[in-house]
């Protein structure tokens, strides 16, 4: 087992929930299944035994959660280009391309950000995230490129992702979208769910769902499209591509959400995306180590740039 521990006491029964559930809300860095993983293999402990996932907390029990270090076994260091924006002893921001997927998965076992971290930061990540995501505090779509803040600790790899669950952290996007907004501005407040039939995909939803808050305003409207800004107050999966799409203004480019509104965009004007039109081109948050505010701005990448000019 690892060195690198947390142990604390359970405060308050609670009949109703799971362990993987009641870690998660405490640990939000940490997927579920991550930590049901952890649970199952006995690197979590209640009282000193192992326990399944589904195990109720009662108040006074002894919680241990070990975390594992990353283990370059899994995810082997790469000398990848990676563009840094920000770097000290306790985290760095990169600028990450369109192209690269952030950790490895299915159809993407190597030539991810991972790896070049791995790489780059001589295996000096944080082991919250596991063997395979060391360092990632947030993800970005393999698709979406810009800001994307890494923890080279445990302590502030913590330190962030308390900061993003309490929002806290400035998100900026930059979004080509389908056609053209009638307000300059605007917020969209609609939970978002996994699509009752198609898992991959994300819906927003009026009953159940988690809460979902982007807000955005109209930078320039171009040819059949509109450039916007989007805020993030909240960070759910696909979270802006999901709140364009249900008003009516998908992402360009996007071939999951809006396949309707991307076809009639191509006929109109003849231009081809080749990807969703989506950047993360600013992101604040206060520095753990330091206290003060730091905020990183990336900038557009070539395919970005040239998707404006084509429309402009």
């Amino acid at each position: 087992m690892s060195d690198r521990s947390d142990t604390f006491t359970v405060e308050f029964t609670l009949p109703s929930e799971r362990l993987d559930r009641f870690l998660h809300t405490r640990y939000p860095m940490a997927s579920r299944s991550a930590l049901q993983r952890l649970i199952e293999e006995g690197e979590i402990t209640v009282n000193g035994e192992k326990v399944k996932p589904t195990h109720a907390p009662h108040a006074g029990e002894v919680v241990v959660v070990h975390w594992p270090d990353p283990r370059p076994d899994k995810a082997e260091p790469e000398d990848l280009p990676i563009t840094v924006l920000y770097e000290d002893e306790s985290l760095l921001v990169v600028n990450k391309s369109p192209d690269i997927a952030v950790h490895p998965g299915n159809g993407h076992e190597r030539h991810t950000l991972v790896n070049a971290l791995l790489h780059h930061c001589k295996g000096q990540l944080s082991g919250i995230g596991g063997v395979a995501r060391p360092g990632i505090v947030h993800r970005l779509d393999l698709e979406t490129s810009g800001c994307m803040v890494v923890a080279k600790s445990d302590a502030v790899h913590t330190a962030l992702s308390e900061q993003f669950a309490r929002r806290e952290v400035e998100k900026v996007y930059h979004a080509l979208i389908c056609g053209a907004p009638t307000r300059s501005q605007g917020e969209i407040k609609v939970a978002i769910a996994r699509h009752v039939t198609h898992r991959k995909r994300m819906a927003a939803t009026d009953g159940g769902g988690r809460s979902a808050w982007t807000s955005y305003t109209v930078v320039r409207r171009l040819k059949f499209s509109t450039l916007v800004h989007c805020t993030l107050h909240t960070g759910r999966t696909h979270q802006i591509r999901v709140h364009m799409e249900h008003l009516g203004y998908p992402l360009v480019g996007d071939s999951i959400y809006g396949k309707k509104q991307n076809t009639k965009f191509l006929e109109l004007t003849g231009f081809q995306a080749p990807r969703q039109m989506l950047h993360a081109a600013r992101l604040g948050f206060t520095h753990p180590k330091t206290g003060k505010v730091l905020t990183c701005e990336a900038p557009w990448p070539a395919d970005f740039a040239a998707a404006l000019e084509a429309v402009s």
